[in-house]
Protein backbone atom coordinates (compact mmCIF):
# COMPACT_ATOMS: atom_id res chain seq x y z
CA UNK A 1 0.00 0.00 0.00
CA UNK A 2 1.29 3.46 -0.89
CA UNK A 3 0.35 6.07 1.68
CA UNK A 4 2.75 8.47 -0.05
CA UNK A 5 1.00 8.05 -3.40
CA UNK A 6 -2.41 8.86 -1.93
CA UNK A 7 -1.00 11.94 -0.23
CA UNK A 8 0.62 12.98 -3.51
CA UNK A 9 -2.66 12.52 -5.39
CA UNK A 10 -4.56 14.47 -2.75
CA UNK A 11 -2.09 17.35 -3.13
CA UNK A 12 -2.50 17.30 -6.91
CA UNK A 13 -6.29 17.34 -6.54
CA UNK A 14 -6.06 20.27 -4.13
CA UNK A 15 -3.84 22.22 -6.50
CA UNK A 16 -6.34 21.72 -9.34
CA UNK A 17 -9.25 22.91 -7.18
CA UNK A 18 -7.29 25.90 -5.90
CA UNK A 19 -6.31 26.89 -9.43
CA UNK A 20 -9.89 26.92 -10.72
CA UNK A 21 -12.18 27.71 -7.78
CA UNK A 22 -12.17 31.52 -8.04
CA UNK A 23 -13.07 31.45 -11.72
CA UNK A 24 -15.74 28.80 -11.11
CA UNK A 25 -17.15 30.66 -8.11
CA UNK A 26 -18.21 33.43 -10.52
CA UNK A 27 -20.18 31.07 -12.75
CA UNK A 28 -23.67 32.30 -13.60
CA UNK A 29 -25.29 28.97 -12.81
CA UNK A 30 -23.68 28.47 -9.37
CA UNK A 31 -26.21 27.81 -6.62
CA UNK A 32 -26.58 30.35 -3.83
CA UNK A 33 -27.52 28.15 -0.87
CA UNK A 34 -27.29 24.52 -2.00
CA UNK A 35 -24.22 22.43 -1.16
CA UNK A 36 -21.64 22.31 -3.99
CA UNK A 37 -18.02 21.40 -4.55
CA UNK A 38 -15.70 24.42 -4.95
CA UNK A 39 -14.72 23.18 -8.44
CA UNK A 40 -15.10 20.19 -10.72
CA UNK A 41 -17.61 17.37 -10.71
CA UNK A 42 -19.81 16.24 -7.79
CA UNK A 43 -22.22 13.34 -7.58
CA UNK A 44 -23.32 10.94 -4.80
CA UNK A 45 -23.36 12.03 -1.14
CA UNK A 46 -20.89 9.86 0.78
CA UNK A 47 -20.01 9.37 4.43
CA UNK A 48 -22.56 11.81 5.87
CA UNK A 49 -21.96 11.95 9.62
CA UNK A 50 -21.76 14.18 12.69
CA UNK A 51 -18.26 13.72 14.12
CA UNK A 52 -16.39 15.67 16.82
CA UNK A 53 -18.63 18.73 16.72
CA UNK A 54 -19.04 19.04 12.95
CA UNK A 55 -21.29 17.75 10.23
CA UNK A 56 -19.14 16.03 7.59
CA UNK A 57 -20.27 15.79 3.98
CA UNK A 58 -18.15 13.69 1.66
CA UNK A 59 -19.04 13.32 -2.00
CA UNK A 60 -18.05 11.67 -5.25
CA UNK A 61 -15.68 14.14 -6.88
CA UNK A 62 -13.58 14.75 -9.95
CA UNK A 63 -11.41 17.72 -8.96
CA UNK A 64 -9.99 18.15 -12.46
CA UNK A 65 -13.12 18.66 -14.59
CA UNK A 66 -16.85 19.27 -14.62
CA UNK A 67 -17.17 15.82 -16.21
CA UNK A 68 -17.41 12.42 -14.50
CA UNK A 69 -14.06 10.61 -14.34
CA UNK A 70 -11.74 8.87 -11.87
CA UNK A 71 -13.51 9.29 -8.54
CA UNK A 72 -12.10 10.94 -5.41
CA UNK A 73 -13.91 11.77 -2.17
CA UNK A 74 -14.44 15.50 -1.73
CA UNK A 75 -14.97 16.76 1.82
CA UNK A 76 -16.53 19.69 3.70
CA UNK A 77 -17.63 20.42 7.26
CA UNK A 78 -20.34 22.58 8.81
CA UNK A 79 -21.76 23.58 12.18
CA UNK A 80 -25.28 24.19 10.88
CA UNK A 81 -25.72 22.27 7.58
CA UNK A 82 -25.98 25.63 5.77
CA UNK A 83 -22.53 27.21 5.82
CA UNK A 84 -19.74 24.91 4.67
CA UNK A 85 -15.95 24.91 4.92
CA UNK A 86 -14.20 23.03 2.13
CA UNK A 87 -11.46 20.64 3.27
CA UNK A 88 -8.80 18.75 1.32
CA UNK A 89 -9.88 15.71 -0.69
CA UNK A 90 -10.29 12.83 1.76
CA UNK A 91 -9.68 9.86 -0.54
CA UNK A 92 -7.81 9.66 -3.82
CA UNK A 93 -7.14 6.62 -6.02
CA UNK A 94 -3.73 5.17 -5.13
CA UNK A 95 -3.92 1.37 -4.79
CA UNK A 96 -4.31 -1.53 -7.15
CA UNK A 97 -7.87 -2.04 -5.91
CA UNK A 98 -9.01 1.57 -6.56
CA UNK A 99 -6.81 3.02 -9.30
CA UNK A 100 -8.89 2.40 -12.44
CA UNK A 101 -9.30 5.64 -14.43
CA UNK A 102 -13.01 4.91 -15.00
CA UNK A 103 -13.43 3.90 -11.38
CA UNK A 104 -11.41 5.00 -8.38
CA UNK A 105 -12.91 5.51 -4.93
CA UNK A 106 -16.62 4.97 -5.48
CA UNK A 107 -19.48 5.68 -3.06
CA UNK A 108 -19.74 4.57 0.55
CA UNK A 109 -20.51 5.67 4.07
CA UNK A 110 -18.95 6.54 7.45
CA UNK A 111 -19.04 5.37 11.03
CA UNK A 112 -17.40 6.48 14.28
CA UNK A 113 -15.71 3.73 16.30
CA UNK A 114 -13.44 4.11 19.33
CA UNK A 115 -12.87 7.78 18.60
CA UNK A 116 -11.86 7.25 14.97
CA UNK A 117 -13.79 8.03 11.82
CA UNK A 118 -13.97 5.08 9.43
CA UNK A 119 -14.92 5.39 5.78
CA UNK A 120 -16.11 2.32 3.92
CA UNK A 121 -16.10 2.70 0.15
CA UNK A 122 -16.06 0.78 -3.12
CA UNK A 123 -12.69 0.47 -4.79
CA UNK A 124 -12.82 -0.06 -8.56
CA UNK A 125 -9.98 -1.74 -10.46
CA UNK A 126 -9.47 -3.10 -13.95
CA UNK A 127 -8.14 -6.67 -13.98
CA UNK A 128 -7.36 -9.04 -16.87
CA UNK A 129 -10.71 -10.65 -16.12
CA UNK A 130 -12.55 -7.32 -16.25
CA UNK A 131 -13.66 -4.56 -13.90
CA UNK A 132 -13.97 -5.51 -10.25
CA UNK A 133 -15.65 -3.60 -7.44
CA UNK A 134 -14.67 -4.39 -3.84
CA UNK A 135 -15.44 -2.86 -0.44
CA UNK A 136 -12.58 -1.09 1.32
CA UNK A 137 -11.84 0.80 4.55
CA UNK A 138 -10.01 4.00 5.46
CA UNK A 139 -9.72 5.61 8.88
CA UNK A 140 -8.79 8.89 10.55
CA UNK A 141 -8.06 10.23 14.03
CA UNK A 142 -9.04 13.81 13.20
CA UNK A 143 -11.72 13.26 10.54
CA UNK A 144 -9.61 15.07 7.92
CA UNK A 145 -6.53 12.99 7.11
CA UNK A 146 -7.29 9.39 6.16
CA UNK A 147 -5.24 6.24 5.81
CA UNK A 148 -6.37 3.22 3.84
CA UNK A 149 -6.50 -0.10 5.69
CA UNK A 150 -3.56 -2.35 4.82
CA UNK A 151 -5.85 -5.38 4.55
CA UNK A 152 -8.12 -3.92 1.84
CA UNK A 153 -10.34 -5.01 0.27
CA UNK A 154 -12.40 -6.28 3.19
CA UNK A 155 -15.23 -7.68 1.03
CA UNK A 156 -15.53 -9.02 -2.51
CA UNK A 157 -18.57 -9.89 -4.60
CA UNK A 158 -20.15 -13.25 -3.68
CA UNK A 159 -20.44 -16.03 -6.20
CA UNK A 160 -23.09 -15.37 -8.83
CA UNK A 161 -22.91 -11.58 -8.53
CA UNK A 162 -21.17 -9.72 -11.34
CA UNK A 163 -17.88 -8.34 -10.03
CA UNK A 164 -18.56 -4.96 -11.62
CA UNK A 165 -22.02 -4.74 -10.03
CA UNK A 166 -21.26 -4.87 -6.29
CA UNK A 167 -20.90 -1.47 -4.65
CA UNK A 168 -22.02 1.42 -2.43
CA UNK A 169 -21.61 0.00 1.11
CA UNK A 170 -23.79 1.51 3.84
CA UNK A 171 -22.53 0.77 7.35
CA UNK A 172 -24.04 1.07 10.83
CA UNK A 173 -23.74 -0.48 14.29
CA UNK A 174 -26.42 -2.23 16.33
CA UNK A 175 -25.59 -3.40 19.83
CA UNK A 176 -22.20 -5.13 19.54
CA UNK A 177 -22.14 -5.78 15.81
CA UNK A 178 -21.51 -3.83 12.65
CA UNK A 179 -23.81 -4.21 9.66
CA UNK A 180 -23.35 -3.30 6.02
CA UNK A 181 -25.76 -3.32 3.11
CA UNK A 182 -24.34 -3.38 -0.44
CA UNK A 183 -25.92 -2.89 -3.83
CA UNK A 184 -25.71 -5.87 -6.17
CA UNK A 185 -27.09 -7.10 -9.47
CA UNK A 186 -27.96 -10.78 -9.52
CA UNK A 187 -29.23 -12.27 -12.79
CA UNK A 188 -30.08 -8.75 -13.97
CA UNK A 189 -32.16 -7.85 -10.92
CA UNK A 190 -31.39 -5.31 -8.22
CA UNK A 191 -30.69 -6.62 -4.73
CA UNK A 192 -29.49 -5.34 -1.37
CA UNK A 193 -27.10 -7.77 0.37
CA UNK A 194 -26.69 -7.64 4.16
CA UNK A 195 -23.38 -8.41 5.90
CA UNK A 196 -22.28 -8.31 9.54
CA UNK A 197 -19.01 -8.06 11.43
CA UNK A 198 -17.67 -8.03 14.96
CA UNK A 199 -14.68 -5.80 14.17
CA UNK A 200 -15.25 -3.82 10.92
CA UNK A 201 -12.55 -5.83 9.11
CA UNK A 202 -13.99 -9.33 8.74
CA UNK A 203 -17.43 -9.63 7.17
CA UNK A 204 -19.85 -12.50 6.68
CA UNK A 205 -22.99 -12.67 4.56
CA UNK A 206 -26.24 -12.64 6.55
CA UNK A 207 -29.12 -12.28 4.12
CA UNK A 208 -30.62 -10.73 1.02
CA UNK A 209 -32.16 -7.74 2.76
CA UNK A 210 -34.46 -6.99 -0.15
CA UNK A 211 -34.63 -7.82 -3.85
CA UNK A 212 -36.31 -6.86 -7.06
CA UNK A 213 -38.69 -9.44 -8.50
CA UNK A 214 -38.83 -7.73 -11.87
CA UNK A 215 -40.57 -4.44 -11.10
CA UNK A 216 -37.72 -2.23 -9.84
CA UNK A 217 -34.81 -2.47 -12.26
CA UNK A 218 -31.52 -4.28 -12.70
CA UNK A 219 -29.41 -2.52 -10.03
CA UNK A 220 -30.19 -0.74 -6.73
CA UNK A 221 -27.52 1.92 -6.39
CA UNK A 222 -26.59 3.55 -3.10
CA UNK A 223 -28.81 1.62 -0.67
CA UNK A 224 -29.45 3.23 2.70
CA UNK A 225 -31.06 1.45 5.67
CA UNK A 226 -32.15 3.06 8.93
CA UNK A 227 -34.71 2.87 11.76
CA UNK A 228 -37.54 5.39 11.84
CA UNK A 229 -39.88 5.13 14.81
CA UNK A 230 -40.89 1.49 15.08
CA UNK A 231 -40.18 0.83 11.41
CA UNK A 232 -37.12 0.48 9.18
CA UNK A 233 -36.60 2.26 5.87
CA UNK A 234 -34.61 1.01 2.88
CA UNK A 235 -33.88 3.59 0.18
CA UNK A 236 -32.07 3.15 -3.13
CA UNK A 237 -31.83 4.48 -6.67
CA UNK A 238 -32.88 1.82 -9.18
CA UNK A 239 -31.32 1.57 -12.64
CA UNK A 240 -33.54 0.56 -15.51
CA UNK A 241 -36.94 1.94 -14.52
CA UNK A 242 -37.06 5.22 -16.42
CA UNK A 243 -37.87 8.34 -14.44
CA UNK A 244 -37.89 6.59 -11.06
CA UNK A 245 -34.80 8.11 -9.43
CA UNK A 246 -35.12 7.14 -5.74
CA UNK A 247 -37.50 4.84 -3.90
CA UNK A 248 -38.07 3.99 -0.26
CA UNK A 249 -39.36 0.76 1.21
CA UNK A 250 -40.90 0.84 4.69
CA UNK A 251 -41.33 -2.22 6.88
CA UNK A 252 -40.10 -4.24 9.84
CA UNK A 253 -36.63 -5.71 10.38
CA UNK A 254 -35.39 -8.66 12.43
CA UNK A 255 -31.69 -8.48 13.34
CA UNK A 256 -31.59 -12.15 14.29
CA UNK A 257 -32.56 -13.40 10.82
CA UNK A 258 -31.64 -10.37 8.73
CA UNK A 259 -35.14 -10.36 7.24
CA UNK A 260 -36.70 -7.06 6.18
CA UNK A 261 -40.47 -7.36 5.80
CA UNK A 262 -41.39 -4.63 3.33
CA UNK A 263 -44.89 -3.21 3.84
CA UNK A 264 -44.90 -0.37 1.32
CA UNK A 265 -42.83 1.09 -1.54
CA UNK A 266 -43.01 4.65 -2.81
CA UNK A 267 -41.07 7.43 -4.49
CA UNK A 268 -38.93 9.70 -2.34
CA UNK A 269 -39.16 12.44 -4.96
CA UNK A 270 -41.04 12.54 -8.26
CA UNK A 271 -38.77 15.05 -9.98
CA UNK A 272 -36.01 14.32 -12.46
CA UNK A 273 -33.10 15.28 -10.18
CA UNK A 274 -33.02 13.37 -6.91
CA UNK A 275 -30.55 10.48 -6.85
CA UNK A 276 -28.41 8.41 -4.46
CA UNK A 277 -29.90 9.73 -1.19
CA UNK A 278 -27.98 9.05 2.01
CA UNK A 279 -29.12 9.80 5.55
CA UNK A 280 -27.45 10.50 8.89
CA UNK A 281 -28.40 11.22 12.49
CA UNK A 282 -28.20 14.79 13.77
CA UNK A 283 -27.15 15.24 17.41
CA UNK A 284 -30.76 16.05 18.34
CA UNK A 285 -31.99 12.71 16.98
CA UNK A 286 -33.38 13.88 13.65
CA UNK A 287 -32.91 11.55 10.69
CA UNK A 288 -31.76 13.80 7.85
CA UNK A 289 -31.22 12.82 4.23
CA UNK A 290 -29.82 14.52 1.16
CA UNK A 291 -29.23 13.45 -2.43
CA UNK A 292 -27.41 14.28 -5.64
CA UNK A 293 -29.47 16.82 -7.58
CA UNK A 294 -28.85 15.10 -10.89
CA UNK A 295 -29.31 11.61 -12.27
CA UNK A 296 -27.76 9.43 -14.92
CA UNK A 297 -30.73 8.92 -17.27
CA UNK A 298 -30.46 12.18 -19.20
CA UNK A 299 -26.80 13.03 -18.94
CA UNK A 300 -25.34 10.74 -21.64
CA UNK A 301 -27.76 12.27 -24.14
CA UNK A 302 -25.82 15.51 -24.13
CA UNK A 303 -22.20 15.94 -25.10
CA UNK A 304 -21.63 18.94 -22.85
CA UNK A 305 -23.46 17.64 -19.73
CA UNK A 306 -25.24 20.92 -19.25
CA UNK A 307 -24.67 24.65 -18.73
CA UNK A 308 -22.83 24.11 -15.42
CA UNK A 309 -20.27 21.90 -17.14
CA UNK A 310 -19.32 24.81 -19.40
CA UNK A 311 -18.42 26.78 -16.26
CA UNK A 312 -16.04 24.05 -15.02
CA UNK A 313 -18.31 22.37 -12.50
CA UNK A 314 -21.32 20.07 -12.39
CA UNK A 315 -23.53 18.81 -9.59
CA UNK A 316 -24.86 19.84 -6.19
CA UNK A 317 -26.90 18.33 -3.36
CA UNK A 318 -30.64 18.69 -2.88
CA UNK A 319 -31.70 20.49 0.27
CA UNK A 320 -31.27 18.34 3.41
CA UNK A 321 -34.63 16.93 4.51
CA UNK A 322 -35.83 15.58 7.82
CA UNK A 323 -37.39 12.13 7.47
CA UNK A 324 -40.46 11.39 9.60
CA UNK A 325 -43.94 9.92 9.51
CA UNK A 326 -47.13 11.95 9.23
CA UNK A 327 -49.95 11.40 11.70
CA UNK A 328 -51.59 9.01 9.24
CA UNK A 329 -48.39 6.98 8.85
CA UNK A 330 -47.01 8.25 5.53
CA UNK A 331 -43.29 8.89 5.19
CA UNK A 332 -42.42 12.54 4.65
CA UNK A 333 -39.33 14.56 3.74
CA UNK A 334 -39.39 18.10 5.16
CA UNK A 335 -36.61 20.64 4.42
CA UNK A 336 -34.55 21.17 7.57
CA UNK A 337 -35.47 24.07 9.84
CA UNK A 338 -31.91 25.45 9.66
CA UNK A 339 -32.81 26.92 6.26
CA UNK A 340 -34.94 29.54 8.02
CA UNK A 341 -31.77 31.45 8.98
CA UNK A 342 -31.34 32.37 5.31
CA UNK A 343 -34.69 34.14 5.07
CA UNK A 344 -34.88 37.85 4.33
CA UNK A 345 -37.44 40.37 3.03
CA UNK A 346 -40.55 38.49 4.18
CA UNK A 347 -43.93 39.05 2.56
CA UNK A 348 -47.25 37.68 3.83
CA UNK A 349 -50.73 37.72 2.29
CA UNK A 350 -53.56 36.20 4.33
CA UNK A 351 -55.90 35.50 1.40
CA UNK A 352 -55.42 35.82 -2.36
CA UNK A 353 -58.11 35.01 -4.92
CA UNK A 354 -56.62 34.19 -8.34
CA UNK A 355 -58.53 34.39 -11.63
CA UNK A 356 -57.46 33.77 -15.21
CA UNK A 357 -55.51 37.04 -15.19
CA UNK A 358 -51.81 36.64 -14.33
CA UNK A 359 -51.28 37.63 -10.70
CA UNK A 360 -47.73 38.80 -10.02
CA UNK A 361 -46.17 37.86 -6.68
CA UNK A 362 -43.06 39.30 -5.04
CA UNK A 363 -40.71 36.54 -3.85
CA UNK A 364 -37.24 37.78 -2.97
CA UNK A 365 -35.44 38.67 -6.18
CA UNK A 366 -37.45 36.07 -8.10
CA UNK A 367 -34.40 33.82 -8.38
CA UNK A 368 -33.39 32.77 -4.88
CA UNK A 369 -36.49 32.51 -2.72
CA UNK A 370 -38.79 30.44 -0.52
CA UNK A 371 -42.57 30.34 -0.95
CA UNK A 372 -45.30 28.75 1.18
CA UNK A 373 -49.07 28.76 0.72
CA UNK A 374 -52.19 26.63 0.86
CA UNK A 375 -54.94 26.09 -1.70
CA UNK A 376 -58.37 26.30 -0.07
CA UNK A 377 -60.05 23.32 -1.74
CA UNK A 378 -63.48 24.12 -0.30
CA UNK A 379 -63.66 27.65 -1.74
CA UNK A 380 -61.72 27.03 -4.95
CA UNK A 381 -63.77 26.53 -8.13
CA UNK A 382 -60.84 26.26 -10.57
CA UNK A 383 -59.85 23.11 -12.34
CA UNK A 384 -56.16 24.00 -12.30
CA UNK A 385 -53.81 26.48 -10.63
CA UNK A 386 -50.70 27.41 -12.60
CA UNK A 387 -47.63 28.85 -10.93
CA UNK A 388 -45.22 30.40 -13.41
CA UNK A 389 -41.67 30.65 -12.00
CA UNK A 390 -38.35 31.96 -13.31
CA UNK A 391 -40.29 33.78 -16.00
CA UNK A 392 -38.73 36.26 -18.40
CA UNK A 393 -37.14 36.72 -21.82
CA UNK A 394 -39.76 34.39 -23.33
CA UNK A 395 -38.85 31.53 -20.95
CA UNK A 396 -40.56 30.06 -17.89
CA UNK A 397 -41.02 26.97 -15.73
CA UNK A 398 -44.66 26.05 -15.13
CA UNK A 399 -45.97 24.26 -12.05
CA UNK A 400 -49.51 22.99 -12.56
CA UNK A 401 -51.71 21.94 -9.65
CA UNK A 402 -54.37 20.09 -11.64
CA UNK A 403 -57.21 19.84 -9.13
CA UNK A 404 -59.58 18.28 -11.63
CA UNK A 405 -57.29 15.41 -12.64
CA UNK A 406 -55.48 15.13 -9.30
CA UNK A 407 -51.99 15.68 -10.67
CA UNK A 408 -48.97 17.88 -9.97
CA UNK A 409 -46.87 18.68 -13.04
CA UNK A 410 -43.61 20.58 -13.39
CA UNK A 411 -42.99 21.59 -17.01
CA UNK A 412 -39.48 22.82 -17.78
CA UNK A 413 -39.63 22.50 -21.57
CA UNK A 414 -39.56 26.32 -21.85
CA UNK A 415 -37.28 26.88 -18.86
CA UNK A 416 -33.93 27.72 -20.38
CA UNK A 417 -33.53 26.46 -23.94
CA UNK A 418 -31.74 23.36 -22.70
CA UNK A 419 -33.75 21.44 -20.08
CA UNK A 420 -36.43 18.99 -21.15
CA UNK A 421 -39.26 17.01 -19.62
CA UNK A 422 -42.45 17.28 -17.57
CA UNK A 423 -42.32 15.56 -14.16
CA UNK A 424 -45.60 14.30 -12.72
CA UNK A 425 -47.04 13.00 -9.47
CA UNK A 426 -50.53 12.21 -8.21
CA UNK A 427 -52.40 14.59 -5.93
CA UNK A 428 -54.78 12.71 -3.69
CA UNK A 429 -57.31 15.35 -2.66
CA UNK A 430 -60.19 13.22 -1.41
CA UNK A 431 -61.57 14.53 1.88
CA UNK A 432 -58.96 17.31 2.15
CA UNK A 433 -59.90 20.90 2.95
CA UNK A 434 -56.63 22.35 1.71
CA UNK A 435 -53.44 21.47 -0.12
CA UNK A 436 -50.23 22.77 1.44
CA UNK A 437 -47.38 23.85 -0.85
CA UNK A 438 -43.76 24.73 -0.05
CA UNK A 439 -41.23 25.77 -2.73
CA UNK A 440 -37.53 26.57 -2.75
CA UNK A 441 -36.00 28.27 -5.77
CA UNK A 442 -32.25 28.64 -6.23
CA UNK A 443 -30.14 29.77 -9.17
CA UNK A 444 -30.36 26.41 -10.97
CA UNK A 445 -33.09 24.41 -9.25
CA UNK A 446 -36.66 24.22 -8.03
CA UNK A 447 -37.81 21.96 -5.19
CA UNK A 448 -41.57 21.64 -4.66
CA UNK A 449 -43.13 20.00 -1.58
CA UNK A 450 -46.86 19.29 -1.17
CA UNK A 451 -49.28 17.30 0.97
CA UNK A 452 -47.34 17.41 4.26
CA UNK A 453 -44.04 16.82 2.43
CA UNK A 454 -45.09 13.41 1.14
CA UNK A 455 -45.34 14.49 -2.51
CA UNK A 456 -42.18 16.23 -3.69
CA UNK A 457 -40.52 17.13 -6.98
CA UNK A 458 -36.94 18.32 -7.53
CA UNK A 459 -35.92 19.63 -10.93
CA UNK A 460 -32.91 21.51 -12.21
CA UNK A 461 -33.32 24.48 -14.52
CA UNK A 462 -30.59 26.76 -15.81
CA UNK A 463 -32.24 30.16 -15.94
CA UNK A 464 -30.52 33.55 -15.93
CA UNK A 465 -31.10 36.32 -13.39
CA UNK A 466 -33.34 38.16 -15.86
CA UNK A 467 -35.82 35.28 -15.50
CA UNK A 468 -37.26 36.41 -12.20
CA UNK A 469 -41.00 36.74 -12.70
CA UNK A 470 -43.43 34.88 -10.40
CA UNK A 471 -47.10 34.62 -11.42
CA UNK A 472 -50.28 32.77 -10.45
CA UNK A 473 -52.93 31.94 -13.08
CA UNK A 474 -56.20 30.12 -12.38
CA UNK A 475 -57.91 28.02 -15.07
CA UNK A 476 -61.63 27.22 -15.34
CA UNK A 477 -62.61 29.12 -12.23
CA UNK A 478 -61.07 30.90 -9.26
CA UNK A 479 -58.42 29.62 -6.85
CA UNK A 480 -58.40 30.79 -3.24
CA UNK A 481 -54.89 30.87 -1.78
CA UNK A 482 -54.37 31.31 1.96
CA UNK A 483 -51.37 32.18 4.13
CA UNK A 484 -49.05 33.06 1.27
CA UNK A 485 -45.53 33.63 2.59
CA UNK A 486 -42.46 34.47 0.52
CA UNK A 487 -38.86 35.14 1.54
CA UNK A 488 -35.69 36.05 -0.24
CA UNK A 489 -32.86 33.61 0.48
CA UNK A 490 -29.44 34.94 1.43
CA UNK A 491 -26.23 33.55 0.00
CA UNK A 492 -25.03 30.71 2.22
Amino acid sequence: MSKELMEQNIRKAGEAVEKNKERIRKGEMRQRYHFMAPAGWLNDPNGLIYFKGNYHFFYQHNPYSGFWDCMHWGHAISKDLIHWEDLPVALAPSEEYDDYQLGGCFSGSAIEHEGKLYLVYTGVMNTPAGIEQTQCLAYSEDGIHFEKYAGNPVLRAPEGVLKDQFRDPRIWKHENRFYMVCAASFHGRGQAFLYRSADLFHWSFQSILSENRGEWGRMWECPDFFPLGEKYVLTCSPIGVGDHTSICQVGKFDYKTGIFDCESVREMDWGFEYYAPQSFLAPDGRRITTAWANQWQWMPLFKDWGPAYKEGWCGFFNLPREVSFTKDGRISFRPIRELEQLRENPMHVKTLTVSDQREAVQAGDGVSFEMKFAIDLEKTTAGCLELELRSGKGKKTMIEFDLEKGELRVDRTQADGWSVGVSRSSLFLGGKKELDVHIYSDQSSLEIFTDQYTNNQSNNIFAGNDQNGVFFISRSGETVITDLETYGMKQA
